[in-house]
């Protein structure tokens, strides 16, 4: 047989060294998030699909297909032919492609022109490009406190809106 696929273990007499850490790693920007591109990521590539439960990453790209019951991540990317079915709950999402499902972005939301969202959606900013369609409940968050609504909630499909007020807590 010939040598081990694995790399020999360091020898108890000479200490591992721990592995230098980039500086760039430690680099944040403003409000202690840490940059995109140090990050972990996991893409999801075309003709690829993913089932089940998806943790510790933070930028998740989308260009295959993937069915979640619940992923808390950072940041959401769905790209143009890519599905998110599920729950999902993010800082940041830019969907490109289709997202069916609940889901839940603290900051900004953006639907470019070729993207699809369906089912319950909550989020702080929302910004919709020509082209990109919202069917469902679409709730608007104010204030600091995370789980907080606004007074009013719209039921988009076409122009078909509805006013309701929130009960005082």
């Amino acid at each position: 047989m010939g040598r081990s696929p694995f790399p020999n273990p360091p020898s108890p007499a000479t200490p591992a060294a721990a592995p230098a850490r980039p500086a760039a790693a430690a680099a944040t920007v403003p409000g202690g998030r840490r940059e995109a591109s140090d990050r972990r990521t996991l893409v999801v590539g075309r003709g690829i699909s993913v089932q089940g439960s998806i943790q510790d990453a933070e930028r998740l790209v989308v260009e295959g297909t993937v069915e979640a019951s619940l992923l808390q991540a950072t940041e959401l990317a769905v790209a143009p032919g890519g599905v998110f079915r599920g729950e999902i709950e993010v800082e940041d999402a830019d969907l490109a492609g289709t997202i069916d499902g609940n889901l839940t972005v603290r900051g900004n939301l953006t639907v470019r022109s070729t993207g699809k969202l369906i089912g319950k959606t909550r989020c702080r900013r929302l910004q919709v490009e020509d082209g990109g369609q919202i069917t469902g409940n679409l709730e608007m968050m104010t204030g600091d406190v995370p789980g907080r609504t606004s007074s009013s909630e719209a039921s988009v499909s076409g122009f078909e809106k509805k006013e309701e007020t929130a009960p005082s807590v």
